[in-house]
This record gives structure tokens, sequence and C-alpha cells, in this order.
């Protein structure tokens, strides 16, 4: 039997956090359709980095909403 959209969702919705990010991670770059192989490959590179430098505790990242506030207020919105 296939698995419908919501039954997937409902599935990875179960997983710990850091197991979405990399589900979501993996999505994302099934989606990307690389320009310039090698400017993607820099940029996956410097991603997992920076994923990697949250996950070991080397920086600490901020909750969404208050980057996103962040950000709205740098550019006046």
């Amino acid at each position: 039997m296939k698995n419908t959209f919501d039954q997937i969702e409902a599935q990875a919705l179960t997983l710990g956090a850091n197991e979405r990010a990399e589900l979501a991670e993996r999505l994302v770059e099934s989606l990307a359709v690389p320009q310039n192989p090698a400017a993607q490959a820099a940029w996956l590179q410097l991603a997992k980095k920076r994923r990697d430098e949250i996950r070991s505790g080397a920086v600490v990242g901020i909750p969404g909403e208050e980057g996103s506030a962040m950000v709205r207020k740098l550019v006046g919105r």
C-alpha cells in the first residue's frame, strides 16, 4: 500500500528534532537544481559545517521566530 502525504507527514513528525532537520535537508536538496556544481558543493559543505557546529554546541542557535523578527527589524518591516 502506497503511503499518502498525510501518513508520511505523521510519520515524519514522530522523529526527533535532529532527524526531522536531516529529513528536511534531504528534501530540500532533492528540489535543488544545481546551476553550478562547484558552487552547489561549496554551499552544501558550508551548510553541513554550520549544522555540525550547532549539533556540537560550538554555536548556539536562536529560535526561528526570534531570527525572523531580527531580520524584519534590520530591513525595516
